[in-house]
């Protein structure tokens, strides 16, 4: 049998358009972009519920200004807080505030969570040609040399008011 390419981006393209539309769905009901929900999640399963910047910025995996914009919005709206750091006071440490905490247990499962859960339910076979395919697909996009939003988003879901 054999493969349509076509069906292949068709597949694609319907994976990126289902996590613009869950993007855009939060943005409007929460009010708050989907890095700035991973953010607060992070924050949440911490030690004492805060990070320093870099733990961040290497668990979003994106550059540094793009994480300073995102703590600045969420500072701005109150859902996190800067705490001078306890051994180098240059080093700010970044917590959850309660109004944080309150969002986060009101806002939705984010997309990865729901698409985690449904992995493991896969078998360990089933789970590596899986990753396989995605690896495939990743090294023929090139995505390890630029930096990746997190779940795929449109430009239009990371202007600059919204990441």
């Amino acid at each position: 049998m054999a493969i349509d390419y076509a069906d292949i981006l068709v597949n694609i393209r319907r994976i990126v358009r289902s996590v613009n539309l869950e993007s855009k769905r939060i943005q409007k009901e929460y009010g708050i972009s989907i890095p700035q929900l991973l953010t607060l999640g992070h924050l949440h399963r911490q030690p004492g519920r805060q990070a320093s910047h870099k733990e961040i910025k290497d668990f979003l995996k994106l550059n540094a200004s793009t994480v300073t914009g995102i703590i600045s919005r969420l500072e701005k709206k109150k859902l996190v807080a800067r705490l001078p750091g306890f051994q180098d006071k240059r080093v700010s440490l970044i917590t959850l505030t309660g109004p944080g905490a309150e969002l986060l247990e009101s806002a939705p499962q984010p997309l990865h969570q729901k698409i985690s859960e449904k992995l493991q339910k896969l078998s360990p076979q089933e789970l590596a040609r899986l990753n396989d395919a995605f690896q495939t697909i990743s090294d023929i996009l090139r995505i390890d040399d630029m930096e990746v939003e997190p779940l795929l988003f449109s430009g239009a879901a990371l202007d600059e008011n919204n990441s």
